[in-house]
This record gives structure tokens, sequence and C-alpha cells, in this order.
């Protein structure tokens, strides 16, 4: 343990460490200003013009903005687990949304060692780490976790990592909630005169309030005004329409507002006389919260926001310099952990393999970083993504779902429903159709120029050294971090039963990835040579192989034989039900066999959760889905958990079953 003297000098808390060196050192206190959904794309300071961001645009341009900063994951848990611990998903089994699995003992919320070290350490107040135990690790892991955490209920003056998540931008402000609800719960707060606070029943109730003057440094840079639906360039990955224009006018206004709160808790920061003594890191906690980018494994998914702002006092802290300098260093939330416990002079534990990023002796930037994504709310999916900072490179192990997947949080979006009813009306252009339709294998997109992902470079003749390469470092990094969400998330739970998924990834016997990869890499494929080893892979000792090669043949399904469909017939008695599942999906969607429906029945009743949404989510992409309707009726009437209930709601809503999610004509 630790022991701390405290000396009181010219009104400053000096902590000085009794070692067996007796150096002593001064803790700089440390905010993070996180907000939800953004790209850079939205921001002021990184290049829109017509955004209005000035607090963010304030603190890049007295600090350092990072052009190449990724989320590790598309989603908020996944991304979530990853920055509290230091620990990628792929490694803790965490990717897949809200699946909540157990971690090893030893793996802590990260600011548990800051408070250890002596610093009051605090969340405000979102947790959503998406493992399992959360009362106790939230406990362990801060002081005070809650909508009235922050520096200000700190003991005396003891430096401070004060966390505050500001959630105006949140999907649910963007788009998933009624447009009559972002009235009240965004615009209302633009224009305060409407605000009426007898009647506000916002979503959220811990939503920071702070009570600051007007007109000071921070909360007086913005106008009260709202921005209307013609003041932007609208992002060509969607039709430029009045309707459209109505439904991105709401991303940059939850932005503005999320911006004004940052505004607010810097100048109360600044009213406390503690502005000149803290380090500020401003980023968001994945890509913007609209169709086509969160939970999509592309740089409109990972690619965030990022800024680091020094007072004068610590700017010798920056390896960059600061004051308006722009860096192209790639850098991803595996770094976060590792440090902030260097900034704050902590050891870092050896199962935190990210780079501390502040040092002057730091480790070089990676020539790549791997990133991940999976399932979200309750549309499976599975990403595998490398980048370089520029280009970005994505394997989509399941590329048989589209881009935009039938998820009732994003189809009661209004922007969801008009994007759909202009597709249905043709007046979407190829590429804009394209997200409704199955992924590419591959892609390949050049951030730079192409910062919307529209040309996907993966099948180009120049590129294909570079293909070649990043496929590689890609499947390299799968073998060496031992990724164990290459078994289904039913494997996962029952892994969770006995053990946790970071630990029975290391055992080579029981999870032989490379049998398992080398299967997994013929998703997506064809021709006779694949069709035969998915076939062969089919009947393997290894379950999991067997999963991976049902999951191929279910990607081919189309292109099968008769004869090759009988087959599969013959193996729906396979002993592992997500085997079952696959190929039971398979063969209805060919033959609409009996046998094939009975199974899938049999899943979507189910009270293995993991195994009820997998059978109900193919049923959403059928041609023919009534046979389904009295058992998804069933699901839906009953007590079930969250994600299958939402399941049975897509498929209820695809069938004008629930006409309260119909969009309006």
């Amino acid at each position: 343990m630790r022991l701390f003297k405290i000396l009181k000098i010219v009104g400053v808390m000096v902590f000085i460490e009794y070692s067996t060196i007796g150096v002593a050192q001064e803790k700089p206190n440390i905010l993070w200003l996180t907000f939800e959904d953004t790209s850079p794309q939205f921001i002021g300071c990184y290049g829109d013009e017509n955004a209005e961001t000035p607090v963010m645009d304030k603190m890049a341009a007295g600090g350092v903005r990072f052009t190449n900063a990724f989320s590790t994951g598309t989603v908020c848990s996944p991304s979530r687990s990853t920055i509290i611990t230091g620990v990628p998903t792929y490694k803790m089994g965490s990717g897949n949304h809200r699946s909540n699995f157990p971690i090893p003992e030893f793996i802590k919320g990260f600011p548990k060692y800051l408070r250890e070290a002596g610093y009051y350490v605090t969340n405000n107040y979102k947790t959503d780490y998406n493992i399992a135990g959360m009362d106790t690790f939230v406990a362990e892991t801060w002081d005070e976790s809650s909508g009235k955490a922050g520096w200000w209920n700190r003991k005396g003056n003891q430096p401070f990592f004060s966390v505050f998540n500001i959630p105006d931008s949140h999907q649910s402000r963007t788009m998933s909630m009624s447009y009559e609800w972002y009235e009240k719960n965004v615009l209302a707060y633009l224009e305060p005169e409407k605000k009426n606070d007898k009647d506000d029943d916002r979503e959220i109730s811990q939503d920071i309030e702070l009570k600051i003057p007007a007109k000071k440094e921070f909360s007086g840079l913005h106008e009260k005004k709202i921005i209307g639906d013609t003041a932007f360039a609208m992002p060509p990955i969607y039709l430029d329409s009045e309707a459209m224009r109505k439904q991105m006018a709401r991303v940059y206004n939850s932005i503005k507002l999320t911006d004004m709160k940052m505004g607010e808790l810097l100048q109360r920061l600044q009213e406390d006389g503690l502005l000149e003594e803290t380090i500020v890191f401003i980023f968001s906690d994945h890509g913007e919260g609209v169709p086509r980018a969160k939970t999509n494994g592309i740089g409109l998914g990972y690619r965030v926001p990022f800024i680091v702002w020094f007072p004068e006092k610590y700017k010798h802290l920056s390896p960059w310099g600061t004051s308006g300098l722009v860096s192209d260093e790639l850098i991803d939330f595996e770094d976060l952990a590792p440090s902030i416990l260097k900034l704050a002079g902590v050891e870092v534990p050896e199962y935190m393999n990210g780079r501390a990023l502040l040092e002057k002796d730091r480790e070089p930037a990676p020539d790549y970083t791997y990133l991940s994504t999976d399932r979200a709310d309750n549309g499976p999916d599975m990403v595998r993504t490398i980048t370089d900072g520029r280009y970005v490179y994505s394997r989509n192990f399941m590329p048989f779902f589209p881009e935009v997947k039938y998820i009732r949080y994003i189809d009661i979006g209004e922007i969801t429903q008009q994007i759909r009813k202009d597709y249905k009306a043709g007046k979407l252009n190829e590429f804009q159709e394209s997200m409704f339709k199955k992924k590419p294998l591959e892609v390949l997109y050049d951030l730079k120029s192409d910062p919307w992902e529209i040309n996907n470079l993966a099948k180009e003749p120049e590129y294909q050294e570079m293909m070649e390469q990043m496929r590689e470092r890609l499947e390299e990094k799968i073998m060496d971090d031992r990724d164990v969400h290459f078994l289904p998330e039913y494997e996962l739970g029952e892994i969770s039963e006995t053990t946790t998924p970071y630990e029975f990834r290391k055992n080579k016997e029981k999870y032989p990835l490379k049998n398992i990869l080398e299967t997994a890499n013929l998703v997506g494929k064809s021709g006779k040579a694949v069709e035969k080893k998915l076939f062969q892979d089919l009947n393997d000792e290894n379950s999991c192989v067997r999963y991976w090669a049902s999951m191929g043949l279910y990607a081919i399904k189309s292109d099968l034989s008769q004869n090759q469909l009988k087959k599969i017939k013959a193996a729906l008695g396979d002993d592992y039900p997500p085997v079952q599942i696959n190929l039971a999906a398979s063969l209805y969607a060919q033959t609409e066999d009996k046998e094939a429906e009975r199974v899938l029945k049999e899943f979507i009743l189910s009270q293995n959760e993991h195994l009820a949404l997998s059978a109900i989510n193919y049923t959403l992409y059928l041609e023919n889905r009534s046979s389904f309707i009295p058992d998804i009726k069933k699901v839906y009437n009953s007590e079930v958990g969250y994600k299958t209930k939402a399941a049975a709601e897509d498929f209820l809503d695809l069938e004008e079953l629930l006409s309260k999610n119909k969009p309006e004509e």
C-alpha cells in the first residue's frame, strides 16, 4: 500500500509519495468529457463548417486533436467494456451488446488503481460495461458513480479523475425517439424560453443540469438557436430530400446541445479554480448513431472525435506539443486505461496491452490497429477490422446480413422508416440501396479521400497487394490474441457457467482456433472447392468448426443443389444447437421443408435466449414468414429477455402486426 503525506504550499495540495527513494511527484487532475454516438464528420474542428461545436473547437484550438482515433467497438456496451478495463472485447468475450459474461477476478476497472493511489474517482453516471457482477464491479471501481458525482465531492484538495458522460447526442435523441420527444428534449433546450421544467420527462432523468452563469468563457460561446434543415451538407450516403434533412438536423442539434453541456462543465471547473490544474479528454464512445454508421464494422462505426487539452502547468506532459496541434497518430480505446494510469504515476497491470500515450519515451505508434464488431441489440453480426488510420479493411464473417439490419431500436427511428420508404419507392441510388442488401465479403475504404466510405476498393487491381497484407495482419492478430468471439454466443454462455471466456480462449486443446478460423474464412466464399470443404467440415469432431461450416452453407444456400440440400437435411440431427439452427435456416429458406420448420420453431421457443434470438433473426430474412407467426406471438406475449422480445417485435412489425411501429405514409 502506498502512503502519502499531504503538504499545503501556496494553496496547492502536493502529494509526496513515500518510497525507498523519497521522490515527490505532483499529480494532475484528469477530466473526461465523453459523449455518445458521434463521428468526427459532425464536429466543427474536424472540418464541418456548419456544425456548432464552439466548446470542442476551442479545446481543440488550445490542445491536441486526433484524426486517427478509433473505438474498439461500434455500439456502447462493448466499447465501454474496453474503456473501463483496458482489455479488448475479443479477449474478454464482451463484444456482444449487453451479454454481460463474467471476466477474471484480476481484471479491474482501471479507476480502482487510481483510487488506491490517492485519487478521488467519480463517474457521472453511465456505466454499461457489459460484464457480469456489475454492482460489485462499479462499487470497487469508483468512489462515486451517480448523477450527482463530480470532483466537487472530494475530500479536501485531493487529485481527481472525473468522468462525465453526456447523453444528448445518443441515438435515442438523433433518431430513435419520436420527433415530438426530440422537440421537447433537445430543441427546447436550444430555445430556453420554450422549455417547460414542470413538464420535463426526459428519458434519462439524471442528465447533467449545471447552473452556470451565462456569458462566461465556455458557457457564453453558444448562441441559443436551432440548426435548421438547410444549414448543412447532406451526407451522400442518404437521399438529399426535405424529409431526410429534417431528420439529419436532429444530429446537428443534439451535438450542439452536447457541446453546450461540455461548456457548462468546463465553466464550473474554471469557477472552482481547477481548470489550470486539470488535463481534459474529450471523445465519443463510437461512431454516429444513424443508419450505416453505429453498429457497422467500418470507419463510420469505429472512428471517433478525440481531443486532449493541457493547461499551461502540464503542457510538458504532451509528447505531441500543444495549442492547436493536429496528430494523425493511430490510437484506440485499448490505450486509454494505461495512458491514464501512467499519467497519474500508477503502475500498469500486465494484462493491459495498450500503449501509454502521454509518455515521452512511450512505445512508437503501431502500423495498424485491430477493431471488432459483434452483435448489436438483437442483430447478430461479426466483423473484424484492421486499419492504419487512412485505409480501413474489414472482413464480414456474416455477410448475409445487411448493414441496416432489422433491429427494432433502429427501425422505430423515423430516419430509418424514411430511408426504407424511399428504397421501396425506388428513389435511392445504387449505393444508397446497398445498405439494405447483403454485405460484401471484404471492404477496403480510403478514409482520407472517401470519409463516407462509398467506394469499396477491395476488388480494385491496384489495391490487391494492400489487401493481401491486411488480410495477413488481421489473421495474425486473431491468432495471437486468440479472439474468443469465433465461438458462437451460445457457447460463450455455456463456458461462463464454469469459467470466463478470457481464460477459456487460452486453451488450445479446447479452443482449436486455427482449425475454427480456417473454416470461418470460407464464409461468404463460393465454388465447388468451398462447398466440398464446408460439407467435409460439417462432420468435424469440433462443434465450433461445424458451426462455421453450417454458417458458410447458409451464406451460399441459394447456390446449393438438391442433393446438397438433402445432405443438410440429414445433418439436422447434429447435437450442437447452433449448427441445427443454421442448417434449418438454410434448408427452410430454399425449400420450406417441414422438418427444418420444426427445428426453427423449437428454438424460437427455447428458454435459452441465445438460441431463441438466433432462430428468430433468421426468420426475419425469409421471403415467407407466415408459418412462424403463432410461435413468434407466443414469444412476444411471454416473459423473455429484451433481445428476444425485440426480435419478436421486429418480426411482427415486418408482418404489419404491430401498427404502432409502422412508418407513416
